[in-house]
């Protein structure tokens, strides 16, 4: 996988279009003044998050005793399960990170899972597994694709009025479908791997 595509599927992962109105709905309660304030701080507790699980994954999978062969299996499990509900949103409106909670959001939902979710930490651990000589490159990844989320989301109120949310609800089924295609590569990149060992 290139840097590039690394990146694409990260910001994929981390899917800031279809976090915008539940970013919005978040902030709803919080001062006028605070909220960007807020929104920055939640941005960077999630790169702190995701940083520490590119940086450690060797060590995470070692502890846990885990192949890469499982890590790829899962993962393309949690991609697929986040990219249906990215298509087909859960009733409650809840969004793919769940019903949010009450008064000012501190790293849960914003940062964790809102950004840093598990399919992200999953993917992460699959891209070390896989080629651990270059974290260098998936830490440019993973800066490029948390840049471009923090932007779109901090331009969310903008964004919000000018495309609308059937746009955006559009938007993100779209990135949602591509998640899903993502998903089943890697899948079966993991049960071809597996099946490989076993022969």
């Amino acid at each position: 996988m290139t840097t590039l595509s690394a990146a694409i599927l990260l910001f994929l992962i981390m899917d800031p279009l279809g976090n915008i109105p539940i970013f919005l709905t978040l902030l709803k309660d919080v001062a006028p003044r605070r909220r960007r304030y807020v929104m920055v701080r939640e941005l960077l507790i999630a790169l702190a998050v995701l940083l520490g699980f590119l940086m450690g994954g060797q060590l995470i999978l070692k502890l846990l005793q885990l192949r890469q062969e499982s890590i790829s299996i899962a993962g393309g499990i949690v991609l697929f399960l986040i990219g249906i509900r990215m298509v087909f949103p859960p009733a409650d409106g809840g969004g793919i990170f769940g019903k949010q909670g009450e008064g000012e959001p501190f790293i849960v939902p914003m940062a964790i899972p809102g950004v840093a979710g598990p399919s992200a930490m999953a993917a992460l651990l699959l891209l070390t597994n896989t080629q651990p000589g270059r974290t260098a490159d998936w830490a440019i990844a993973l800066l490029g694709a948390w840049l471009a989320t923090s932007v779109i989301l901090l331009c969310s109120t903008y964004l919000f009025r000018w495309l609308g949310e059937s746009v955006l609800t559009a938007l993100e089924r779209v990135m949602g479908m591509l998640l899903i295609a993502l998903s089943v590569q890697m899948f079966l990149g993991g049960v071809a791997a597996y099946l490989h060992l076993a022969i």
